[in-house]
């Protein structure tokens, strides 16, 4: 690539950067529902032509934001998995990493959460969606590599079967438990429930199920 050319690309890259800052601030004042792709262009200070060479409609922004979310997803399930040296402990530590990062990061997982509640049509190999599914792969792969850990050691059950089928089954156990922990709060604390020990049961509850 030219120097000219090169530098036109990361000036680019840094503007769509710039502009997936901008619609995180907005959404997480207004919300995705209230948001309107004009207050993303004020915050970005680009124009609404502009914006809308980045991205098409609010749809595939969301999606980008999906793909930060995964990346960002990716590294903590990697950091707590390589914190335990047995598989069922990998899991355990994948299972709170995952509860933490949807407190810690709420519009990255309403954007996920938007996702999975959609019929995705993967489109061409260069769609957003596509790379979207790419990157969710990798997520797993994390999970995936803990069960075989633990199928290795001895910690996991050895009848487990396709581990990325386990895996995705475990994403959405542990997205549903996120969904509770993130719109229902009250009613846990209505109940007498504490969060922190409704988490803690329903990861134990998941990893005994696959326990040896």
């Amino acid at each position: 690539m030219e120097p000219l050319e090169s530098r036109r690309h990361e000036e680019k890259e840094r503007r769509r950067e710039d502009i997936l800052d901008a619609a995180e601030s907005v959404l997480a004042a207004k919300g995705y529902d209230d948001a309107k792709m004009d207050d993303i262009a004020r915050a970005a200070r680009v124009s609404r032509a502009l914006l809308y060479i980045y991205f098409k409609d609010k749809r595939e922004l969301q999606f980008a934001l999906c793909l930060r979310g995964l990346d960002l997803l990716r590294q903590r399930f990697a950091e707590a998995r390589g914190r335990h040296p047995r598989g069922v402990d990998q899991i355990k530590a994948i299972g709170r990493a995952y509860i933490g990062f949807v407190q810690e990061f709420p519009v990255y997982f309403d954007a996920l959460a938007r996702s999975e509640a959609q019929h995705t049509e993967l489109e061409d190999d260069d769609s957003v969606c596509h790379r979207m599914m790419l990157a969710g792969r990798l997520v797993h792969l994390e999970t995936i590599t803990a069960l075989q850990a633990g199928e290795k050691d001895g910690s996991l059950r050895p009848d487990l079967g396709d581990p990325l089928r386990v895996a995705m089954t475990l994403w959405g156990f542990t997205h549903g438990v996120a969904q509770l922990v993130m719109t229902k709060s009250e009613i846990f604390a209505h109940e007498g429930i504490a969060l922190n020990a409704f988490v803690n049961d329903a990861i134990d509850m998941a990893t005994r199920s696959i326990a040896r």
